[in-house]
């Protein structure tokens, strides 16, 4: 049996299954395009804020647009995938987390997911997945399918996403690409009427095979993260030699060959994606016996990772050659700005390792301190900077928050205990910091 023609403008039943960042940011961006959404996680306590219309994260806008969608009747949530089985679309947005001792990525929640939509699912419909996978993933998913369906009701596609944490609303809704990995003309006829007022406003769309869908999003963290490897590597040139890598970087970003995005010297990327899906792509080229290709890919991570090490040797400089015994204030939780995520945080890495070293830690962050908490609850947590910097010897900033940019060198000058500032981002203006009489090192 052949599923039947959907025209793009039949109104849509969707489900999402997964309903962490990705799951939550892609089921309220479906609701907002006017199609009936239902999300699935078996986490009831995450299913019952997110019905009261909370969000159990920090994402700028997108909390308001759940309230909005909820309301209207548009989405609602469960804990049971029989719940969803009716949908025309299944997006399957779990995590795919590092594995534990390896750099591959656990397949678990995707197998799972997959498995137990093909076992309920009456068809016609497609399962497509969101998650970032290995390539060959999908294959295997589309075999999975095909072993509980019978091959004709179901289909498999993928369609990768590229949210940037701070930036999810405007990336389900406004995304600078949408990729199709289909096998059919009906499955893209059916991702086009999902999408469709999104590719009505201009958005490129790419339509390939399952491999090159899978790839696209790995290879395009894993050049980002080049980016940010290769200026820090001309980073520790310049330091070496006394040239300057700020000017350097804004040289180079008028090069639109290259850019100036992404060429942001510093401690370095963090997060739950780029270093996954870099050491991904590593795992994907060792197991193909592409050993030079591997060899490549390693180093950028290795690169990256060292930048931790180099803000920890600044700090031990400025302390006189020891942390033992010393007072630390660092201003940073989260990988970045604009979230509360804490995994991979240079940030939060760095503090840890200065604790380790004999220094008392306090941290301050403007909305992650409760997710580092949970994490390092060894580490002190400050409520204001004021109060992280109190007779501390140095000053660390570890996330360019906007209001850590703007602070006022007065404002910490008559609280800590030695004004030693480590500008782990280059977010600050050093003649400002040093004609306040602050050390600076960046």
């Amino acid at each position: 049996m052949q599923p039947q023609s959907i025209e793009p403008s039949e109104h849509l039943r969707i489900s999402v299954i997964g309903a962490g960042y990705l799951g939550t940011a892609h089921a309220v961006g479906m609701a907002q395009l006017g199609h009936d959404v239902i999300a699935m996680d078996i986490e009831k306590e995450k299913i019952a804020r997110l019905s009261a219309c909370e969000l159990p994260f920090f994402e700028p806008g997108l909390g308001e647009l759940l309230r909005k969608s909820v309301e209207a009747g548009r989405l609602r949530f469960t804990t049971e995938y029989d719940d969803v089985a009716e949908a025309d679309v299944h997006f399957v947005c779990v995590g795919t987390p590092q594995l534990p001792g390896s750099f591959n990525a656990d397949l678990r929640w995707v197998e799972t997911a997959f498995t137990e939509l093909a076992r309920r699912v009456a068809g016609p419909a497609i399962i497509v997945g969101k998650s970032t996978v290995p390539v060959g993933t999908a294959r295997r998913m589309a075999d999975v399918v095909r072993h509980h369906t019978g091959g004709s009701r179901v289909e498999v596609a993928w369609n990768p996403e590229f949210l940037r944490e701070g930036h999810a609303v405007q990336d389900t809704l406004q995304p600078d690409r949408l990729i199709f990995g289909v096998e059919s003309q009906w499955a893209e006829q059916l991702l086009r009427a999902v999408y469709q007022p999104i590719i009505e406003d201009g958005c490129p769309l790419v339509v390939t095979d399952y491999a090159t869908a899978e790839l696209v999003k790995v290879s395009a963290n894993a050049f980002l993260a080049m980016k940010i490897s290769f200026i820090n590597s001309v980073a520790q040139i310049c330091e070496a030699t006394g040239a300057a890598v700020l000017p350097l970087a804004e040289a180079l970003g008028y090069d639109d060959r290259i850019g100036r995005r992404f060429l942001g010297p510093g401690l370095g990327f963090g997060g739950g994606c780029l270093p996954k899906d870099v050491r991904a792509l590593y795992a994907c080229a060792t197991e193909l016996g592409l050993d030079e290709v591997a060899t490549f890919i390693r180093q950028i991570d290795a690169i990256n990772l060292s930048r931790r090490d180099r803000a920890l040797t600044l700090g031990r400089d400025l302390l006189g050659g020891t942390y033992e015994g010393k007072r630390v204030c660092v201003l940073g939780a989260a990988f970045k700005p604009n979230t509360d995520d804490v995994r991979d945080s240079p940030a939060l890495a760095v503090a840890v390792a200065a604790h380790r070293e004999g220094a008392r830690v306090a941290m301050h962050d403007p909305v992650a301190m409760n997710s580092a908490w949970l994490v390092h609850p060894e580490i002190e947590y400050a409520e204001t900077i004021v109060t992280a910097a109190r007779e501390a010897d140095l000053v660390m900033l570890l996330t360019d928050w906007t209001e850590f940019q703007d602070m006022d060198p007065a404002l910490l000058s008559n609280v800590v205990r030695s004004r030693n500032v480590l500008d782990g981002r280059n977010a600050l203006r050093p003649e400002r910091w040093r004609a306040a009489g602050w050390t600076y090192r960046a």
